[in-house]
């Protein structure tokens, strides 16, 4: 005969599980709670629960990173290896706490955790960093550049820590190959290195040797990375390493182009370097170039259609590099009903004190591949740089001032004259 229970009995126990689940519902609560604040207020989230290993590592490094306090270097490391007890396969705590023992003068012991941290996860991020320092300054650079490729794959908005030390890992000729095949490999962090280098006057000549021996690999320079250096040799006013830099990196094909004036047939292969074409972007009119093999009607070259509106400025230009001397500029062109209301030239000013040197004004009307040209003279001094530019000579935008029709140019070249 089985034994029943009391009322009173039943009702003890429906509390005790009652209490039993509300204890561990304001458990989960609180963990819940602080797993959500332990980046904010880490201090508030270890509150809710002290064993919130993520918490305790947000207010460590929060400690570390005070600026205004000192931090209480043996109180942390006693915290943090308290937490490693119970933790011990996470790299942050051992690379939290080697980054107390560095800050406590002992290094050898501080590398040693950096080490370990990386044995458990590669791409602990302070560690790598601490590394990376510890191995550029050892002269372990293939190490070095290695870890460098790690931390950047993973932590690409992390470039600027490492960027300092660049110049002195690829002064070494074992740096500077570990950072080449990198690159050549298509390292991500391939354009912010060469951006990075373009901004320093030691860094670009490290830049133009990369780009250098990575032209005809099977990862050569793109007009980007060939822009960025080339303007910045430009902020510099280092005009001849520049152009230099320009003409090594021509492809076979692009080589066919060269003169004075870089594709002055105006074939629809322009990349936007400095010593290329460059297209400005101005409403009123359209500009197209036109290869031979798409030609209609003879209209090879560039074309501008004036769409009967004010047009100020630049249309199009070019970067050239003139030696002192005698010269002749000409010009091939065809006109549809082309209508100045002002000046449209080609212009050549140096860069430089000495300004404009030559002008000359394209007609107005209609007519078919006329031959137009003037003599110029680059003079020895204060013209390092040249800037051919077609533009209007328009100084404000107004209505009575409308540009209207088309103008075609077949063939626009730059030659030296006899002395």
């Amino acid at each position: 005969m089985m034994e029943q229970t009391s009322p009173l009995m039943q009702n003890l126990r429906r509390s005790s599980v009652w209490f039993v689940a509300s204890v561990l519902v304001l458990a989960a609560s609180s963990i819940g709670l602080s797993r959500f604040l332990e980046t904010d207020t880490p201090a508030v989230s270890l509150a809710l629960d002290p064993l919130n290993v993520d918490a305790l590592i947000g207010e460590i490094t929060s400690d570390l990173n005070d600026s205004n306090d000192a931090p209480d270097l043996e109180a942390l490391l006693t915290r943090a290896e308290d937490a490693l007890r119970f933790n011990l396969a996470d790299a942050r705590l051992y690379s939290l706490i080697g980054e107390i023992k560095y800050r406590q003068g002992e290094k050898d012991e501080a590398n040693k955790l950096f080490d370990q941290a990386l044995g458990l996860s590669k791409t602990e991020i302070h560690a790598l960093q601490r590394s990376i320092g510890h191995a550029t300054e050892t002269g372990d650079l293939s190490k070095a550049v290695g870890e460098i490729d790690i931390l950047l794959r993973r932590w690409p908005d992390q470039f600027p820590t490492i960027s300092d030390g660049l110049p002195t890992i690829l002064s070494n000729p074992s740096g500077y190959q570990a950072v080449l095949t990198a690159i050549r490999a298509q390292a991500p962090w391939r354009a912010s290195l060469i951006y990075a280098l373009s901004k320093t006057p030691e860094g670009l000549d490290f830049a133009n040797r990369l780009l250098l021996d990575l032209t005809g690999s099977s990862a050569p320079p793109n007009s980007g990375e060939l822009t960025a250096v080339i303007n910045g040799y430009f902020r510099q006013k280092e005009y001849g390493p520049a152009y230099r830099l320009f003409l090594f990196s021509l492809s076979d094909q692009e080589r066919k182009l060269g003169g004075y004036i870089f594709n002055g047939t105006f074939e629809p292969v322009s990349g936007g370097k400095p010593f290329d074409w460059q297209i400005r972007d101005q409403s009123g009119l359209e500009i197209t170039f036109v290869t031979s093999q798409n030609a209609v009607e003879g209209e090879t070259g560039a074309t501008v259609r004036f769409l009967n509106t004010p047009i100020k400025n630049t249309a199009l230009q070019q970067y050239v590099a003139l030696p002192p001397g005698s010269y002749k500029i000409s010009l091939i062109a065809s006109a549809r009903n082309l209508k100045l209301p002002k000046e449209l030239f080609w212009s050549i000013r140096c860069l430089g004190p000495a300004g404009e040197i030559a002008r000359f004004n394209i007609p107005e009307g209609t007519f078919n591949r006329q031959s137009l040209s003037q003599d110029f003279s680059v003079g020895p001094t204060d013209c390092p740089m040249q800037v051919l530019t077609l533009k209007t000579a328009a100084i404000a935008e107004s209505w009575r001032f409308r540009y209207v029709g088309t103008l075609i140019m077949h063939k626009l070249s730059i030659e030296r004259l006899p002395s």
